[in-house]
């Protein structure tokens, strides 16, 4: 609808206010925005306009960095379509069901062009009732969207994006890999325009570097201007336009962008060249202007592949499930089905070289899978008959029979994915800072320039406008604001594909600086395949009925040592009431209309209110792990269960001690078991007995102490502690609960996968104090000279083009990492 506000003041640029595009002259749409009426290009512009200041979101056009793509077709009928969203059918694949009425569902955005574009469709989405949270990726242009079902549809909320300039589809990698193509093909376009550019105007500009006085008549010099300028035409309206559409943008919201000083160096020297050209008087920079842009967009267009290989390393993942899968029926036969409608309990048959297509456990033969892009284990990992299988895994040898557990969402390699992509939504403090500090020195740049070139006005007027630009060029601070995100960036890859998962923005930073780790021991530092290794009871106590007792009240537990307690009962089965566990001590309840309590000592001598007899205390110096079992008519059993330790955990803690690191081991086993294990790995300082209070309690003590602390845990147990530590690492394979507060995952239960990560942490920060400090001490080098006019423009080009170059191809260094062995 056309605005009927007639007080308000008239905008008379030619330009439509929403998308950039030149203004209908014939028929006025207009939108009064922040009491100005602003002209728009059509009736869609004007109606996404118009939904964005009805909804109260109209600082979106203060803050945004780039302007949204047109959008020429019928708003209704387009949103008309969107009703096919809606279908069960369509849903299943992208679509999670979190409870009865709550959707998840992630979104690929099209037309997303800056952060700004990101905080309007937050801001809009999350105003729908029913809407409970939305999550955009600017880097990925992915969204992540939970909404109650029962109160909006999903095509309420794709309208709700499209009403207001966007495009929202079902996340799909193919469309995705075709919005990096289009960037990709855009941003060699535009170099390759520059560079032709460039090239071309050198060969006009070397007769006159290299020719002495009078060598060239004054009419071939004029005619070589006049073709330098030609050439250097496309180069700054086209390959350059980006650059002054971003700084025209920054000046008209009064903020300072590092597109800024880029557009006035270029503008001002390809403005006093064309000046000097037509009046036949003066220098030219027209070979600078080339160079520059040429230099400049080459430094872009590498953080751009840096950028979006790492992405790749994500969307690798995504690729890796098939998209059928062999289900075999209950008459032997099979079919070929998506893998979409498969259902926790079908059985598939994989084939030697074909991706398992879900998470399950082998039913029939023997074979080996690659885990390498899940887990970066490059070595196949048996498996046989009731062997775990993960989906997405490579079946290597031989057929076999999956049964499935989980599909979709539920599955292993859909976590990963979502936590990879948390990471990536989180902007570390490291980043923060260098763009604070990029902001800053801007301003101060754009000072010193304009000093520098009012100085050498009254020195010598002809050379002031060179060192002007040249001050702007050769400072601008694009190095300094990538040498964080690039090193970061390939990091985070790099670490993946050894199958370290990082999951928090701050997880790298923290990690490199530990001094300490502190591990937790079932589970972590031992392989969490608890078995019943020896039980005594109490006289008069049926040892099988005291491991039925156990079983039942230990039957809703996850914890490693639950597993075992499950494993080990047999033939009698028993079913506990009235439940309730207390972590870090045990678990209560009543079995047969008796209550029992199992767990540690303390915890089950409460309610048999009796010392432990003499006959259920376990021998000085075993490392097995002692479990009580009592009720409230006294005690019943002691059982002794044992767990292997993790294969390299040794190595690891050796090598950890070895390069400076103070080690700890906190868990809630008996103190005697606690220390003989750790005695026997070699670690000192070792504490037993211990809630997750006290856990929590001992983390606070070390970081009292000026300590960074890394805490490695697996169990619901871990959660706390796990929270309070500078940086947390969870185990692969251990809970949900502990992976969701970790912020480091260790894929493959490797320990020395933790290792290579503390090598591949350590070399990211000295990367990016690498970066940093070339950054600094380039622009404290070159601006003194630039001041000075020692510095040409077309110098301070291939400087500036040099520094942003060296500061990524320093970060992709990082892809070559080192090992830890090494």
């Amino acid at each position: 609808m056309v605005s009927d506000r007639s007080d308000a003041a008239v905008d008379d640029s030619g330009e439509c206010y929403h998308c950039g595009l030149p203004a209908t002259d014939g028929v006025r749409y207009d939108v009064v925005i922040g009491g100005e009426r602003r002209h728009m290009c059509c009736a869609g512009c004007q109606a996404v306009a118009q939904a964005i200041v009805d909804t109260g979101l109209t600082d979106y056009y203060r803050h945004r960095d780039a302007l949204p793509e047109s959008r020429k077709e019928a708003l209704p009928e387009a949103l008309g379509e969107l009703g096919l969203f809606d279908h069960p059918d369509f849903q299943k694949t992208f679509v999670r069901p979190l409870s009865e009425h709550s959707r998840e569902a992630s979104l690929l955005l099209e037309g997303i062009t800056c952060a700004a574009c990101v905080w309007l469709n937050e801001q809009h989405v999350a105003r729908l009732p029913g809407v409970e949270a939305i999550e955009i990726n600017y880097a990925t242009r992915r969204a992540r969207v939970r909404w109650d079902a029962e109160r909006v549809k999903l095509s309420d909320i794709l309208g709700a994006i499209q009403a207001i300039g966007y495009r929202a589809y079902p996340y799909d990698e193919a469309r995705s890999e075709e919005i990096a193509r289009r960037e990709r093909r855009s941003a060699l376009w535009r170099l390759f325009v520059a560079g032709f550019g460039m090239m071309q105007v050198m060969m006009y500009a070397i007769p006159a570097y290299v020719a002495g006085e009078g060598d060239i008549t004054a009419d071939i010099d004029q005619l070589l201007r006049w073709a330098s300028l030609v050439l250097t035409v496309p180069v700054v309206l086209y390959s350059a336009a980006p650059f002054f559409q971003r700084a025209w943008r920054d000046v008209r919201l009064m903020r300072l962008g590092m597109d800024v000083p880029v557009a006035l160096g270029v503008g001002s020297a390809f403005a006093a060249s064309c000046y000097a050209t037509v009046i036949a008087s003066g220098e030219v920079y027209f070979d600078s202007v080339a160079m520059f842009v040429f230099f400049l967009l080459c430094g872009r267009y590498l953080e751009m592949i840096a950028r979006q290989k790492a992405v790749r390393g994500v969307e690798a993942l995504g690729k890796v499930l098939p998209a059928f899968a062999e289900r075999v029926l209950v008459d032997g036969s099979d079919e070929r089905v998506p893998v979409s409608t498969l259902v926790p309990g079908d059985r598939v048959r994989v084939k030697p070289g074909e991706a398992i297509p879900a998470d399950g456990r082998v039913l029939e033969g023997e074979s080996a899978a690659d885990e390498s892009l899940l887990t970066g284990e490059s070595r196949p990992v048996p498996k046989s008959v009731g062997a775990v299988v993960t989906g997405g895994s490579l079946n290597i040898s031989s057929p076999v029979v999956v049964e499935v557990e989980q599909v979709g969402d539920a599955t292993r390699l859909a976590a990963i994915l979502r936590l990879m992509e948390r990471a990536a939504t989180e902007k570390p403090q490291l980043v923060r800072q260098a763009d604070r500090i990029a902001g800053y020195f801007i301003a101060a740049l754009l000072v010193l320039a304009v000093s520098a070139g009012i100085g050498w006005y009254l020195v010598d007027a002809d050379r002031a406008l060179w060192v002007f630009v040249s001050v702007l060029v050769v400072s601008c601070p694009c190095a300094l604001s990538l040498a964080t995100p690039a090193a970061l960036t390939v990091a985070s890859d790099a670490l993946a594909r050894r199958g370290v998962l990082v999951t928090r923005g701050h997880a790298i930073e923290a990690l490199a600086s530990a001094d300490t780790i502190m591990f937790d021991k079932t589970g972590t530092l031992t392989e969490g395949a608890v078995r019943l290794a020896d039980i005594h009871t109490a006289d008069g106590v049926d040892r099988q009925i005291a491991l039925a007792i156990a079983a039942a009240l230990e039957q809703g537990s996850e914890h490693a040592i639950a597993s075992g307690v499950r494993a080990a009962s047999k033939g009698v089965r028993k079913q506990a009431m009235a439940v309730i566990a207390q972590t870090g001590r045990g678990v209560e309840g009543v079995v047969d209309g008796q209550r029992y309590r199992i767990g540690r000592e303390d915890f089950v001598e409460e309610l048999a209110r009796s010392p432990l007899p003499v006959a259920l205390r376990a021998a000085p110096g075993d490392i097995r792990t002692p479990v009580f079992l009592g009720g409230d008519k006294g005690w019943l059993a002691i059982l002794l269960l044992e767990d292997e330790t993790r294969p390299q955990a040794r190595e690891a803690l050796q090598w950890m001690a070895a390069h400076g690191l103070a080690l700890g081991i906190l868990s809630g086993d008996a103190s005697q078991t606690v220390k003989a294990f750790a005695e026997k790995l070699g670690v000192a300082n070792a504490s037993g007995g211990l809630s997750p209070q006290d856990k929590h309690a001992a983390i606070e003590t070390l970081q009292a102490q000026g300590r960074v602390v890394a805490m490695v845990g697996d169990g619901v147990n871990d959660a706390p502690v796990l929270a309070k530590a500078h940086v947390s690492i969870a185990m692969g394979e251990g809970t949900e609960l502990a992976r969701t507060h970790a912020d480091i995952v260790l894929l493959g239960g490797q320990m020395m996968a933790l290792t290579e990560g503390i090598v591949l942490a350590r070399r990211t920060m000295k990367i990016i104090r690498q970066n940093l400090f070339w950054s600094f001490g380039y622009n404290f080098l070159a601006i003194p000279l630039a001041v000075a006019g020692w510095v040409t423009p077309w110098m301070a080009g291939i400087g500036m083009s040099a520094s942003s170059l060296f500061v990524v191809l320093n970060a992709l260094r990082l892809q070559r990492g080192r090992s830890a062995r090494e």
